[in-house]
């Protein structure tokens, strides 16, 4: 007799207060016995509560994600890490060392980097928060998520090329492929300065002034022309009846003369020798280490000097020559 009244008490609690019973709603029940005050005080009290309580523990779990996001990266650029790349580095050429642009650099890739990750974390908490806080409220989640899916799938197939923007533009930054100021050519077409790196496009000037913007995802080669160090190559050709020996000792002391002037020429410039040998002319190789992107502006300085020094030595830069034979014609004197 005591058992069906005790499933029937049970029943009217459960309708009254669901699968759950909350703390209010339950001892609302036992004091009055009425399934509509149980009620009542389920939404008035522990509904709220757990509701807060979710967003209290969201907040904390994003704002403990934010910091350890944000430390993690911190020590990977500064850290322990960075310090036995240092302690590698430290034995070879100096031209190789990280360079005060290539750390300012890569305190904005690290920035760029930070946010978008915090970003992610914080959409991901707040999402399954607001999952939690609807079925608090009692909606049915079921044909919520499979409607969600549907729509994650239609997206996903409709913005595959935006997914791969964005990934690409992430491994990008991670990986440090280029950053704004550096001059690249992107799959030997567009070739400029970059002026902006966003995780959906690059933003390149080329030295016309055309502003080009390329996707992310269509990048599969990049050619950096300035990172860490760059590298002046000059291809000169002298006669063929010129004193070589000579010709190199000329061309090298002019280089040195330029690399104890500019501070730009990291060590000591390379006379490799004989390059080739042209149709009219020998072509002697030399090479300068200098800073990211002024190799183009030693190369210059470097051409004047050494044709100023090939005038005053006497040495020949020969030019094409071709020979015109005429015939006589009959008669002619």
């Amino acid at each position: 007799m005591f058992l069906p009244l005790a499933q029937a008490s049970g029943g009217r609690l459960t309708q009254a207060c669901g699968e759950d019973p909350g703390f209010f709603c339950h001892k609302v029940f036992d004091w009055t016995g009425s399934a509509g005050g149980a009620e009542v005080a389920r939404w008035a009290f522990d509904v709220p509560a757990r509701i807060l309580l979710i967003v209290v523990i969201a907040s904390i779990a994003s704002w403990l994600l934010r910091r350890a996001i944000g430390h993690t990266l911190r020590r990977l650029h500064g850290g322990a890490v960075r310090n036995r790349v240092a302690a590698m580095r430290r034995g070879v050429p100096s031209a190789l060392r990280a360079t005060q642009e290539t750390s300012l650099r890569g305190e904005q890739r690290l920035e760029a980097l930070t946010g978008v990750l915090r970003s992610i974390a914080t959409f991901t908490v707040w999402l399954i928060a607001a999952f939690m806080i609807l079925g608090e409220l009692g909606v049915n989640l079921a044909p919520l998520l499979a409607g969600a899916g549907v729509i994650g799938v239609a997206l996903g197939f409709g913005s595959q090329s935006l997914v791969r923007d964005f990934l690409s533009g992430i491994f990008i930054l991670i990986e440090d492929q280029f950053g704004v100021g550096d001059i690249v050519s992107l799959d030997e077409q567009t070739e400029g300065v970059v002026e902006l790196v966003s995780l959906r496009t690059t933003r390149l000037r080329s030295v016309d002034g055309t502003v080009w913007h390329v996707p992310n995802g269509e990048i599969r080669r990049v050619g950096n022309r300035s990172q860490h160090w760059s590298r002046s190559l000059l291809d000169l050709e002298v006669a063929y009846d010129t004193d070589l020996g000579f010709a190199k000792d000329v061309v090298k002391r002019v280089a040195d003369g330029l690399w104890k002037e500019d501070d730009s020429i990291l060590e000591e410039p390379q006379m490799w020798g004989v390059e080739a040998l042209g149709a009219s002319a020998v072509v002697l190789r030399l090479v300068v280490k200098t800073t990211p992107s002024e190799q183009w502006r030693i190369s210059r300085e470097l051409r004047e000097r050494i044709k100023r020094a090939f005038d005053e030595e006497g040495i020949e830069i020969p030019f094409p020559q071709a020979s015109v034979w005429h015939r006589q014609a009959e008669g002619e004197s």
